[in-house]
């Protein structure tokens, strides 16, 4: 079978990471920097600031005095190769063999995979257009070395396919950097007048050894296919998943039933056996007739328990309708964690014990996943962001709950704006109208000043009042900004006391 290599590049991958997490920064400069030989250094920078001259490695004090606007955020490297590692194993419905290039590239063997997209050209367009609906800008180029891929995807066109056998076609306009050359050697190129791999891709591999290198002269054989290059693939994620095929087709919720709880059985023992638990599963069966009923289920806490997990997918069993009978069922986890010794001891356990965290599944599967949330303290200044789901039972406090201030037992999801009158600048107010509705006030407590964190947004600094009406209610209301001779501050209302 002869080899070709799809090489993927995500030229703004640590940036588009950040603003999908963070939607507020999608309009604005923003880079990550981290400390390199003394200095503070520009480590990822977004397209915006690219434009305004802002360029990775460049020393953040200089990009500062260039674009004062900048914002800076701390570069997160084990965040950002956990991301990468993910779309490397997403990529594996592309073909079986992908590799990591660090720090914002993937490497693909896709020999033999094309032609069940009908070709290269639609097998890279399926590939790259769900990356962008991901969010991801991203650069491919397909090709007969790994070599040429990489080159073409990081110095050619958006997107191309180098056809079988044109590689040294391919190459001769780029620049010698687009051999992975260490930047001693492109230096050394330049000043002896080669911009373009064609000035010296003719010459003896003798001489270039000599001149160059040995490590030059096997990358531009890696580009051309004469030397050797071999992938380092990643290890596809264990799939916890068992299948019960029926000798005939089972029609009746009871053979349903124990077909689950054999399922059950052989998936747990293995899960137990590895120290693991289920989080999420589901269960399939296949209907003669070629239409697939499904249940899924999840857990607060990682069980591998067969006599809990049976109970939440009990509970939907009447949903699968078999018609003229099932006659393959699968089970498969979906998700899979650690289960922690202290879970199989209760007396020992601290916080939620077993026995609560399937209590909590078990509601949940009677009246919906969305029903029931479970808060942690989030390590932040704005009372919106100083929360975060405990999506699992086992997830530990990382910062304490806030005791010191007061807060209203009903927090908006977003602090909505209201009009307000104040006696004089900088004074708490002594009405507001919110939602049409005016209310005049008889009491005031504050100012507390809220800040925003400085490597999230410059955001202007927030002063809060709780305040009291004539009935007796009380709002908690903030002014952001201050009072001065250029605009006035606006005034929110951010949640309401018992």
């Amino acid at each position: 079978m002869h080899k070709r290599f799809l090489s993927l590049w995500f030229p703004f991958f640590a940036t588009d990471r950040i603003v999908k997490h963070h939607p507020h920064l999608q309009d604005i400069p923003f880079v990550l920097s981290g400390p390199e030989r003394g200095r503070t250094m520009i480590k990822a920078a977004n397209k915006i600031a690219n434009r305004e001259g802002v360029f990775v490695g460049m020393v953040l004090a200089d990009a500062q005095a260039i674009l004062p606007q900048l914002h800076v955020l701390p570069e997160e490297p084990d965040a950002t190769e956990n991301v990468l590692n993910s779309l490397a194993q997403w990529c594996l419905r592309f073909t079986p063999i992908v590799a990591i290039e660090p720090p914002d590239g993937l490497l693909l063997d896709i020999s033999g995979c094309p032609h069940l997209w009908g070709g290269e050209h639609p097998y890279l367009d399926d590939l790259m257009d769900r990356l962008h609906k991901g969010g991801y800008e991203v650069r491919a180029a397909i090709a007969d070395t790994i070599g040429c891929a990489w080159a073409i995807a990081r110095h050619g066109q958006h997107r191309i396919v180098v056809p079988t056998g044109a590689q040294e076609e391919a190459l001769i306009t780029l620049p010698p950097t687009a051999l992975r050359l260490e930047p001693a050697v492109v230096e050394r190129l330049h000043k002896l007048g080669f911009h373009t791999i064609g000035q010296f891709i003719h010459i003896a591999p003798g001489t270039l050894r000599r001149r160059f290198g040995s490590t030059f002269t096997a990358r531009l054989g890696q580009a051309l296919g004469t030397v050797f290059e071999t992938l380092q693939p990643i290890q596809p994620l264990k799939s916890y998943q068992e299948h019960l095929p029926c000798l005939e087709p089972i029609c009746t919720a009871t053979g349903i039933k124990i077909a689950l709880q054999r399922l059950l059985e052989l998936l747990c023992n293995t899960l137990a056996k590895e120290g693991k638990g289920m989080r999420r599963g589901i269960f399939k069966g296949y209907r003669i007739d070629g239409n697939v009923q499904q249940i899924s289920i999840g857990t607060s806490r990682a069980s591998h328990s067969p006599t809990h997990l049976f109970r939440l997918f009990e509970l939907q069993i009447p949903t699968i309708e078999p018609a003229l009978g099932i006659e393959l069922f699968v089970l498969e986890a979906l998700l899979v964690e650690d289960i922690n010794e202290a879970q199989e001891t209760l007396w020992e356990s601290r916080g939620d014990s077993t026995e609560i965290a399937e209590l909590m599944d078990n509601i949940v599967a009677k009246i919906g996943i969305n029903t029931i949330h479970r808060y942690l303290p989030a390590a932040h200044h704005w009372p919106e962001r100083a929360i975060r789901d405990r999506i699992s039972s086992d997830m530990h406090l990382q910062t304490t709950w806030p005791t010191q201030n007061l807060r209203p037992l009903h927090l908006l999801p977003h602090p909505e704006p209201i009009e307000v009158m104040v006696p004089l600048p900088d004074y708490p107010p002594i009405l507001f109208r919110h939602r049409k509705k005016i209310y005049k006030l008889v009491k005031v407590d504050g100012p507390e000043r809220i800040e925003q964190e400085w490597w999230i947004t410059n955001g202007k600094p927030r002063d809060y009042y709780r305040v009291e009406d004539e009935s007796g209610a009380r709002y908690w209301l903030f002014r952001s900004g201050h009072y001065s001779d250029d605009s006035a501050p606006e005034w929110f209302i951010h949640g309401f006391f018992a």
